[in-house]
């Protein structure tokens, strides 16, 4: 596998990525939910990089990357993308992201379609609401002495009860990592979240668009893939059983899904 790699945003923030795959593959760009690392991705990878030079990277505050202080903003996070991609001189790309990943994806289709070869827009929203509950995050992650407890609403927020219920090493894994965050980039991010609105432009998306979504997703809610299907002109819709991380909890399913939409002409 390969190493972890960074670039320098044009602010000077360090951004890690990771490429795998044979590089004359067309590129695949995975962006991950907020409060992960691209290892969110790990199980798929293998999979993916048969077809595809996979292009991971970790959001600014998260992982690998710096944790610059201050809010972040939805635009910052689509600008490290464009600028990631300017950095490794690719003109464009497949791009899949999940939750904050899919509204960095919303972002992009917007305002950079000719960037943007096919959209996967996974577990995501164009609005998250209200803005008392991110403020109230923020305070939470910035004044705790650890993440425990933000790591524990994640779990309830991203995993069904039956992964939830005894020792599963896939939960324990996704939690030590939030333990491990640092506490400004996750409230940066939260901050980005709080403040992003897309539910106007969205319709704006010309790019050939998939929206998944999870029967029983309690934060991005399937109503709201819905909503995100019917604004973007041709989207395609799947709704799949389960909770958040469909691509840890329903992988069989939602590969399906990504390789056969992908694969289209």
């Amino acid at each position: 596998m390969a190493d972890t790699l960074h670039f320098t945003a044009g602010d000077g923030a360090r951004i890690a990525y990771r490429l795998d795959g044979p590089e004359d593959r067309p590129v695949l760009m995975l962006s991950n939910s907020i409060a992960t690392t691209f290892h969110m991705w790990d199980g798929q990878v293998p999979e993916l990089a048969g077809s595809f030079r996979v292009l991971r990277y970790d959001f600014r505050g998260h992982g690998g990357s710096d944790a610059p202080a201050g809010a972040y903003s939805l635009d910052r996070l689509g600008r490290d993308v464009l600028e990631l991609l300017d950095f490794l001189g690719l003109a464009r790309v497949h791009f899949l992201g999940l939750s904050l990943g899919g509204f960095v994806g919303q972002w992009l289709g917007i305002h950079a379609p000719e960037r943007i070869e096919r959209l996967i827009l996974s577990n995501t929203s164009p609005h998250l609401g209200p803005a008392s509950y991110f403020d109230e995050q923020i305070r939470n992650v910035l004044s705790a002495g650890d993440l425990s407890a933000t790591a524990d609403m994640f779990m309830r927020n991203w995993f069904p009860v039956s992964m939830l219920a005894g020792r599963n090493e896939t939960v324990e894994e996704f939690h030590a990592a939030i333990i491990a965050m640092s506490p400004q980039g996750l409230a940066g991010c939260f901050a980005a979240v709080r403040d992003a609105d897309l539910r106007r432009p969205i319709s704006l998306i010309a790019v050939p668009t998939l929206v998944i979504g999870g029967e029983d997703d309690k934060v991005t809610l399937a109503s709201h893939s819905e909503a995100i299907a019917v604004a973007i002109p041709r989207a395609e819709l799947l709704l799949l059983p389960g909770v958040h991380l469909l691509n840890v909890e329903r992988p069989a399913e939602f590969m399906g899904a990504v390789a056969g939409f992908l694969r289209k002409r």
